[in-house]
């Protein structure tokens, strides 16, 4: 597999290299050569979830790693159900939560595990990273006692939900966590500012799990997949996938699955508040605003890193950006539409909701809707308890970490304070 630099084309890696830089120079994403088309697609779609997923990475990285090594990753990463379960008649929720640490996140988190356990040889790694909720503990979990790999996961203090902090902040050994006192996208340019430091990214063998990290997209590719397999098993056709989007991997992965030739009609990109992407494809101008906590949390990200690649997978496809849909959803359509799922019978969270929300305002009569679970209501129960007056019981995965000590360092949004500390502990 060969990937290029979007800012930088000559410089050119192969997977391995990638997904061990993480960023390529000048913070510059890297991105395929080419996509694999497959001409099979009917045939997959009838395997289950684990068998088709290896022949789909397959696609991408048997000519490097070989089809018996790509097997034993996905089969090591993506041990856990994908349960497609129907709202109503138009649309349904892919429930992508059913992981150790019940987000979306632990598809990509355990498949670069597995990668970076595989390519690291003997060598020493650092991940850093940031998280506006759910990437940290699917990163945490998924690296949690490898001896080869520290992990440092950064987080906006007081913008993520206590449970979802716990999650990865209680479990100490090899990973270390800091509370920065700003945003998320502050975290972000702090974790960039890293990359950037020769010294630092050098002496520490740097490595980041955010999505812009290309093994997680890849992983994420595959339950696009499964969300159409099982749409198809009952009958539906003319698949519109909604997107709740903070960083746009997601979406992302998902523009990449339609590239190799998985029938999606459309994308909706769902957000809060944070309307960067919505505003941009509505009137092509780029310009994030400061941005503003919602109950919606993982997804207050008001500069997405993954867009980019989005845009350059529509170019090097031919397909007008307005196969993407852009719709910004308040807080108050966000309680709304937790109660009318409530009503339906479905039990959701924030993040989910906005991407059904969005479906509600913009499915056709002839379109299926599926709308992405991105993380299992517990792991925000203090909002979803107080939106929709409910005691939700704790998943023993959230239980076991509740009253578990926090061990996070606290800093400012401040680079020489990140610097110290990173060669403090690691150094």
């Amino acid at each position: 597999m060969e990937l290029y630099n979007l800012k930088h084309p000559s410089q050119v890696v192969n997977f391995s290299q990638a997904v061990q830089l993480g960023l390529g120079k000048d913070r510059g994403l890297f991105f395929p050569s080419q996509i694999p088309t497959l001409d099979n697609i009917d045939e997959l779609l009838t395997m289950p979830f684990v068998e088709r997923s290896q022949q789909i990475l397959g696609a991408w990285l048997a000519d490097e790693l070989g089809q018996a090594q790509v097997d034993k990753l996905v089969e090591n990463a993506f041990n856990f159900d994908v349960p497609l379960s129907a709202v109503d008649d138009n649309k349904a929720c892919l429930e992508l939560f059913h992981g150790p640490t019940l987000a979306f996140k632990d598809f990509g988190a355990r498949f670069m595990a597995q990668c970076v356990n595989l390519l690291a040889g003997d060598n020493k790694l650092t991940i850093l990273t940031a998280t506006s909720g759910d990437t940290g503990a699917a990163v945490a979990d998924a690296f949690y006692g490898l001896d080869k790999v520290n992990v440092v996961v950064m987080y906006p203090q007081g913008k993520i939900s206590e449970l979802q902090e716990r999650m990865f902040t209680t479990l100490g050994k090899n990973i270390y966590t800091i509370a920065v006192k700003s945003d998320f996208d502050a975290c972000q340019a702090l974790v960039k500012q890293a990359f950037d430091e020769p010294d630092v990214r050098q002496g520490l063998a740097l490595n980041s799990a955010n999505s812009i990290n290309i093994s997680r997209l890849l992983a994420q590719i595959c339950y696009y997949f499964e969300a159409v397999a099982q749409a198809k098993k009952a009958g539906k056709d003319n698949i519109v996938m909604s997107v709740p989007s903070g960083n746009f991997g997601n979406l992302t992965a998902g523009l990449f699955a339609k590239a190799m030739g998985l029938p999606i009609s459309r994308f909706i990109a769902a957000t809060n508040s944070n309307d960067t992407v919505p505003r941009f494809l509505d009137d092509g101008q780029w310009a994030p605003n400061q941005t503003v906590a919602t109950m919606s949390n993982a997804m207050d990200v008001s500069e997405p890193s993954n867009w980019p690649r989005a845009e350059v997978i529509c170019q090097k496809m031919g397909w007008d950006l307005s196969l993407i849909s852009g719709v910004a959803i308040s807080e108050a359509k966000t309680t709304n539409a937790l109660i009318k799922l409530q009503q339906q019978g479905y039990q959701s969270e924030p993040h989910a909701a906005i991407a059904a929300c969005a479906l509600d305002e913009q499915l056709n009569s002839n379109e299926f809707g599926v709308f992405l679970g991105t993380a299992h209501p517990a792991k925000f129960k203090d909002v979803v308890d107080e939106q929709l007056n409910t005691d939700l019981p704790l998943p023993v995965e959230l239980a076991a970490v509740a009253n578990k000590t926090i061990l996070s360092a606290e800093l400012d949004a401040d680079f020489a304070q990140l610097k110290a500390y990173l060669f403090k502990h690691l150094g």
